[in-house]
């Protein structure tokens, strides 16, 4: 098997582990806070970076940047505090659609803050993308039809600035200060709350949480694995399997299938994107 073929099978497993992650988050979603929920994903990754993380703690935490850390922490929060509301509270298909949202995000706060070259044909892509979106979101003359649809959207705006952030701090930062920061300062975020939202699990409630945990943890490893070995372009575009998987499971889990409307945006959403990604080729 060559490196893009290898490329190709870690790909697609890390969308099928992320995927997966989700549907479990939405099982989870029926009985814990989204606040427990994404405390223990985030507990179970802290648990997978330590060996990283230790070797230069409490070194590692410093920075000349705090408040772009703080910046990037943030949007870092919406982004996974969201992604777990958004399903939750949609159909899981509906969810992954309008979270594909981030890369028009991205290039957008690309534009205004990095100065990056928007161009006619990214510009284009946007409108068509934004197009796709609104017809997942259904407006009518009585205005939304569903404001719960925002909350992807506003996690796909905090996931493209955490990425942005990224950008900038990692000229200056080290990999070992970005992982330290994200991993330590988003659990106290989404712990404290917990004082009064605590819910213990069962034995089963458990197992479904920490296999939520171990797959998103084992998905960014896939995911790394897959952009060591494939070029860039390729492994982005295998990111857009999420939609299938997430159909399987929607109907395997919940009875879910997505309707007309999420189908035709999700095809503009996932070609507004693949046009953006060819254009920055």
């Amino acid at each position: 098997m060559n490196s893009t073929s290898r490329a190709l099978f870690w790909a697609l497993t890390a969308t099928a582990l992320y995927s997966v992650a989700a549907a479990l988050a939405k099982l989870a979603a029926a009985r814990f806070h989204v606040l427990e929920i994404l405390f223990l994903r985030q507990s179970v990754v802290l648990a997978s970076t330590l060996p990283m993380i230790a070797p230069g703690f409490p070194a590692s935490l410093a920075t000349r940047r705090p408040g772009l850390h703080a910046l990037r922490i943030l949007g870092a929060f919406a982004a996974l505090g969201g992604g777990i509301w958004a399903v939750a509270v949609l159909p899981l298909a509906t969810a992954i659609t309008l979270g594909f949202a981030q890369v028009f995000f991205m290039v957008a706060l690309g534009a205004l803050v990095l100065g990056e070259s928007l161009g006619r044909a990214r510009l284009l892509a946007m409108v068509l993308g934004f197009a796709g979106v609104l017809v997942v979101m259904r407006p009518g003359v009585q205005g939304l039809v569903d404001l719960r649809a925002l909350i992807p959207l506003g996690a796909a705006l905090g996931a493209a600035l955490a990425t942005i952030c990224v950008r900038v701090l990692s000229q200056t930062d080290s990999t070992a200060t970005l992982l330290a920061w994200q991993s330590l300062m988003i659990l106290p975020v989404a712990g404290i709350p917990l004082f009064w939202l605590w819910q213990s699990p069962s034995l089963t409630e458990a197992g479904v949480l920490l296999a939520m945990g171990l797959a998103a943890t084992s998905g960014q490893w896939a995911g790394i694995r897959a952009l060591r070995l494939g070029e860039a372009s390729l492994v982005g575009n295998i990111e857009y399997m999420k939609l299938v998987y997430a159909t399987l499971l929607g109907l395997a889990l919940f009875g879910e299938w997505p309707d007309g409307a999420t189908l035709a945006g999700a095809a503009l959403i996932v070609l507004a994107a693949v046009l953006i990604a060819r254009r920055g080729r």
